[in-house]
């Protein structure tokens, strides 16, 4: 039984290496290892993006989490969005709700932009970070950055707003006006 069992295994090989030689390659070496190298990039970029946060922790290094966000969309072709708010703020809640529960407005979020949640509390006002930016006089706030970090649009989320929620049209449409244009060059 063992010679036949090592006569298969044996046959089986030559089987795949004689079909193997016979079929043409579909990739050469070169585009395989680049395909490669590009997987890598892609996952090694989102697995970065896990590293912001997904809620307003006064215990982060704000400046840092914004500067994260800007080398990933400058990776990704995207823009940044700082959303300022606090654990404490009901709006922000329904906002978090409203994306979430908007698969059109997350799809064109993720598509576009890299989302980073800066502080504000009594525990951390994250003064320094915000200074840099116009002042926000109601929260949550939403501050438009390009690839590079420079401020592009402080939005005010009051304006987006429809009873006790947000306005899906007007918050599409602020998102699709500072989206990053496909040609980079914005008209």
């Amino acid at each position: 039984m063992r010679e036949t069992m090592a006569t298969t295994i044996a046959s089986s090989i030559e089987h795949r290496r004689v079909h193997a030689a016979a079929a043409p390659s579909i990739l050469d070496p070169k585009s395989s290892i680049l395909i490669f190298a590009l997987t890598l990039l892609v996952f090694a970029t989102a697995a970065r993006a896990v590293n912001l946060p997904t809620r307003f922790d006064p215990s982060r290094d704000a400046a840092a989490d914004v500067a994260h966000a800007v080398s990933i969309a400058k990776a990704q072709g995207k823009r940044v969005i700082v959303d300022v708010g606090g654990e404490w703020c009901s709006w922000c809640h329904i906002l978090d709700r409203f994306i979430a529960n908007n698969a059109d407005v997350r799809t064109l979020i993720d598509a576009k932009y890299v989302w980073v949640k800066v502080n504000f509390s009594k525990e951390n006002r994250n003064q320094a970070l915000l200074a840099r930016w116009p002042k926000i006089e109601g929260y949550p706030h939403l501050f438009m950055l390009d690839a590079d970090g420079k401020l592009l649009h402080s939005q005010d989320t009051s304006v987006l707003e429809s009873g006790q929620g947000y306005d899906r049209d007007k918050f599409v449409d602020m998102l699709k006006r500072w989206a990053p244009p496909a040609s980079g060059v914005r008209i």
